[in-house]
């Protein structure tokens, strides 16, 4: 067994030698990232985003089509406080450690669903929203998206400019499938991938909790990122049990220790990084 690596910057964290130079080697790496990633940035999950003034409300009430139909200024306002909250939001070492990451191997694709914007915020360049984005704003009929609006009336949302129809969130709700375009390119690249690093998901909302599975049986080395254990754990070939923010920072100084990134996470550019293919 090789022993493993344990950088002083990153106290608490030991990334196992053959990890570090796994990811090092890789020519195609695939990153999945869920709630867990955001929450480090003080992005409260969906349900945790259910407090105050909405803590009496369902998710289901909130976040589908059938409950927008019904209730489309309710909808559009629980998602605009969303959205405000965000404001404040920044990335942390975790979101510029998987940056740091797409920098330094040849095809690099970052799946998240996290609808925050916070990875493009830092810098990653390919990246799937694969839940969409709450930032941006979309007709409810054709699916455009809008980035001007007239004011709306007191007790409605705002409406599409060119249609009329109200606008809503970029986001998937439920009873809604996932962007067949962003899931497509998801899937392949984990069908071609040489590692995947699953970040802050519970491995449980489905189709994105397959992608691991999927780069698992086409051969890809697993890891799991997450201070708690998942279904996914027992399929990975290495579980981190550490939250992002520590772990992928110290991932990096692992594999890449001449460029190693220090406790903030931000690293010195090593090369411009190709996306996936």
């Amino acid at each position: 067994m090789t022993d493993p690596v344990n950088d002083s910057r990153h106290p608490g964290v030991r990334i196992p030698a053959a990890l570090a130079k796994a990811l090092a080697s890789a020519r195609r790496v695939v990153a999945l990232t869920g709630a867990g990633v955001s929450a480090e940035s003080g992005v409260p999950t969906f349900r945790d985003a259910l407090a105050g003034l909405w803590a009496r409300y369902d998710p289901l009430e909130l976040a589908t089509p059938s409950a927008f139909a019904r209730h489309p200024k309710l909808v559009w306002d629980w998602y605009a406080s969303r959205r405000d909250a965000l404001r404040a939001a920044a990335p942390n070492p975790g979101h510029r450690a998987l940056v740091e990451i797409e920098r330094r191997v040849p095809s690099f694709l970052l799946a998240t669903q996290n609808v925050d914007g916070l990875h493009a915020k830092a810098g990653s360049r390919s990246l799937v929203e694969l839940h969409g984005n709450l930032e941006r704003v979309r007709c409810s009929r054709d699916g455009e998206v809008v980035d001007r609006w007239n004011a709306p009336a007191a007790d409605e949302p705002p409406r599409c400019p060119r249609c009329g129809a109200f606008l809503r969130p970029d986001v998937v709700w439920f009873e809604e499938a996932l962007p067949a375009e962003a899931l497509e390119r998801a899937d392949d690249a984990a069908r071609r991938c040489d590692l995947m690093i699953v970040a802050g998901t519970s491995a449980e909302v489905y189709p994105a909790a397959g992608l691991p599975r999927t780069a698992k049986a086409h051969g890809a080395l697993v890891v799991e990122v997450n201070p708690d254990a998942t279904p996914l754990t027992p399929l990975c070939d290495h579980a981190i049990a550490a939250r992002s923010g520590l772990a992928l920072p110290a991932l990096v100084a692992a594999a890449w220790p001449a460029h190693a990134a220090g406790p903030s996470g931000a690293a010195p550019s090593a090369r411009e990084g190709g996306g996936a293919k």
